[in-house]
């Protein structure tokens, strides 16, 4: 489930793994405590999880709209806008919740992402905010957002705690509803963590190539994990982008291109950084931006680019 850019060699552009770890194993509970399942869901995002709306590379954070969104009575138009606002995430679960169990599907989703967000600040609120105080007083100059993602983290996912039990078992039953209510991304997310509805290769295909043809930057993303390393050699993805380092990327990549929030204040980005300490020097850096900066050799953004052009035909992906 870890994103590849966790498996880059990171020590330059974000915090060591080794050593965020050592920060949190300081004290007795907390994300050290957590199964390194729930830690990658942390991570991906959506973990499994982190440009603005219309996910252009050059642009810079979030839109005044995406920002301004508030979670009031009833639920907003744009129920992604009001998660990417990143503020009362508690109560708009229970606003999905809500949704989701009358029939909503997209409610559904929200409802897991916003889970994936926040299961790490939930296991342990008290020792998250600790583990934060102590990461700022090292003064990790190459990671200058950290604190700042955590920060963000932190005051969006107020109220939760461990009580909810945002784990993968909660995240896996969410998905399957939602999955079973119609939605895509959904279904696709299981197939990234793992559990697909159905094991069968004639299946697995053609929730690939659903997703493909539907270009929803969601459903993209959420199967991008599926598609990367954990697809290589495997048949019922024969002739589709999957399989390599670079694949799951192109897929991310691609999700951000079809309007994904992916700007540096992003969910995503933001996940990234505070729950995985996959972090960009550059604060103001979105998502692509930061993978072709730090995650793509020279010699290898050509190949990035007609994998990410591929994904984004019409019926795309087939060789």
């Amino acid at each position: 489930m870890l994103s590849l850019l966790a498996r880059k060699p990171w020590y330059l552009l974000a915090l060591p793994a080794a050593v965020l770890l050592a920060v949190l194993g300081l004290r007795g509970g907390g994300l050290h405590a957590a199964d390194s399942q729930e830690m990658a869901a942390a991570m991906n995002v959506t973990v499994e999880q982190v440009s603005d709306a219309t996910g252009s590379a050059g642009d810079s954070p979030l839109s005044g709209r995406e920002l301004g969104a508030a979670v009031g009575p009833g639920l907003p138009l744009d129920l992604r806008a009001a998660f990417e606002g990143g503020r009362g995430l508690f109560e708009y679960a229970r606003q999905l919740r809500t949704a989701a169990a009358a029939g909503d599907a997209e409610a559904g989703w929200m409802v897991s992402r916003i889970y994936d967000y926040c299961g790490v600040y939930a296991m342990d609120p008290q020792g998250y905010a600790l583990d934060s105080a102590t990461l700022a007083s090292m003064g990790l100059k190459d990671v200058p957002g950290l604190t700042a993602a955590r920060e963000q983290v932190s005051q969006g996912c107020v109220g939760f705690t461990a009580a909810d039990g945002l784990g993968r078992a909660l995240m896996l039953q969410q998905r399957r509803d939602s999955a079973a209510a119609g939605n895509l991304a959904a279904e696709a997310a299981l197939l990234s963590m793992g559990e697909p509805l159905r094991t069968d290769a004639e299946y697995r295909r053609g929730l690939v190539e659903r997703v493909l043809n539907s270009q929803d930057p969601e459903a993209f993303l959420a199967v991008s994990t599926a598609m990367g390393v954990a697809a290589a050699g495997d048949e019922a993805y024969s002739g589709l982008v999957a399989g390599d380092q670079f694949t799951q990327l192109a897929w991310q990549l691609a999700a951000c291109q079809l309007g994904l929030a992916c700007g540096p204040g992003s969910a995503l980005m933001t996940g990234y950084c505070a729950n995985g300490g996959i972090c960009s020097r550059d604060p103001n850096q979105d998502f692509e931006t930061f993978v072709y900066d730090a995650a793509v050799s020279r010699q290898g953004m050509e190949k990035m680019n007609e994998l990410v052009k591929r994904l984004r035909r019409a019926r795309g992906g087939k060789q």
